[in-house]
């Protein structure tokens, strides 16, 4: 590849960074915070929270018992991690979304138009990964932009 095209490649104008409060995304926030600052790019926080789902009869209640008070906790962890993040990008902006974190933070990517993503990775392995996901991983594999993906900084 030449300089040029790689040059090229390295013009990020938008940046997301999907979060999920944890250890990796922190770091993930942080590499995005320099990238931005590097570039002069906008600076976007993606943050998706699902509900749990019940297979019980009659159980519709307990989905509306849960959705404020999680929503509320996503919404308000959200608005401190992008107020620390404003110190050091002050247009950084954040969008909260319901549902799967991967299929929303793709949304995202394009109704903002951005052009790299930056997500943290718990590093999980075998059966663990296969049971639980990996939010990461889809992003790699279905991302119309460059995903930078971040592991958790051993202690």
């Amino acid at each position: 590849m030449s300089r040029a095209s790689m040059s090229a490649m390295a013009d990020f104008k938008h940046i997301l960074v999907a979060v999920d409060f944890g250890d990796s995304s922190d770091q993930a926030m942080e590499l995005g915070i320099e990238l931005a600052n590097k570039y002069g790019a906008a600076l976007t926080l993606v943050h998706a929270y699902e509900i749990p789902t019940y297979a019980y009869p009659n159980a519709s209640f307990l989905v509306v018992d849960l959705l404020t008070p999680i929503e509320e906790a996503a919404r308000k962890e959200l608005e401190k991690t992008l107020a620390a993040v404003q110190a050091q990008v002050p247009g950084a902006k954040a969008v909260l979304r319901r549902g799967s974190a991967a299929t929303e933070v793709l949304s995202v990517i394009d109704e903002l138009h951005a052009d790299l993503v930056v997500t943290g990775t718990h590093g999980r392995r075998g059966i663990t990964r296969t049971v639980l996901g990996s939010v990461a991983e889809k992003l790699v594999r279905m991302s119309p932009v460059p995903v930078l993906t971040v592991h958790r900084r051993p202690e």
